[in-house]
């Protein structure tokens, strides 16, 4: 129980790394804020919490829109007063394996957006409760790919390379304010995002998809990295983390 009586957001929850995080920390004791665009997802997350006996709300949001961010946190804020921590996983891939001169525009903005800007918003607007904490933890999920490789889609990789970035520059930024900040960058791993574009990679190489998929992560590795990053026990863990 590292995480008793701390309150932590997890965005992205619904699915993936970001589920499989909101419940390891719910396993610890935290009070868990279920973020996602998907209301089904963010049931079904908080279903599998609370009949294990821990404890979640859910809240709905599209992480690109400002007004709706603000008001998520006033949320959160109405219900917590404050939050512990922030695990930021929502993100999406889309125009995998698409050649830059054939990508297409409203596709390369509606990833940067989601993933950049979304990380730019969530962060905005969560600062403040993590400061009232008194100790605060801030993860962005980026990836190895657009940072220590390539990727799929040059979306992607290039927003993914961002919030790498913007975790970088907001660990300085915030350290005055007894906020610690990871950029987290995982590997290939088992989730919905990543299997769409391993189907569409089956096809064009005419194999199995399970074939294909072989070798993956299980977000359940990655989900107890993440936990364990908002923990006391992490305090003295500084910068970027990459996992398989």
């Amino acid at each position: 129980m590292r995480l008793e009586n701390k309150v932590v957001v997890v965005t992205g929850a619904a699915s993936g790394i970001g589920q499989a995080t909101a419940i390891n920390c719910a396993q610890e004791g935290a009070k868990v804020a279920v973020v996602d665009l998907d209301q089904k997802g963010i049931d079904n997350t908080i279903e599998i919490i609370n009949k294990a006996g821990g404890s979640a709300q859910g809240f709905s949001v599209d992480v690109k829109e400002e007004d709706q961010v603000r008001a998520l946190f006033d949320k959160i804020e109405n219900t917590f007063d404050h939050i512990d921590s922030l695990i930021h996983a929502a993100g999406i891939l889309e125009g995998a394996l698409v050649p830059i001169d054939e990508f297409d525009e409203m596709t390369w903005d509606r990833v940067i957006d989601i993933n950049l800007k979304g990380s730019f918003l969530i962060s905005k607007y969560s600062v403040p409760l993590l400061e009232k904490s008194g100790k605060g933890v801030m993860v962005l999920i980026a990836s190895g790919a657009g940072v220590k490789g390539g990727s799929s889609s040059i979306a992607y990789g290039s927003s993914k390379g961002g919030v790498h970035g913007l975790s970088l520059v907001l660990a300085s930024q915030l350290e005055h304010r007894n906020i610690r900040v990871h950029g987290v960058c995982p590997g290939s791993i088992d989730t919905p995002l990543k299997m769409r574009v391993v189907e569409k990679q089956a096809q064009q190489a005419n194999r199995p998809v399970n074939q294909m998929a072989a070798g993956l992560g299980d977000p359940k590795g990655v989900a107890k990295i993440l936990t364990f990053l908002v923990t006391d026990e992490a305090d003295y863990l500084r910068g970027s983390l990459f996992t398989r």
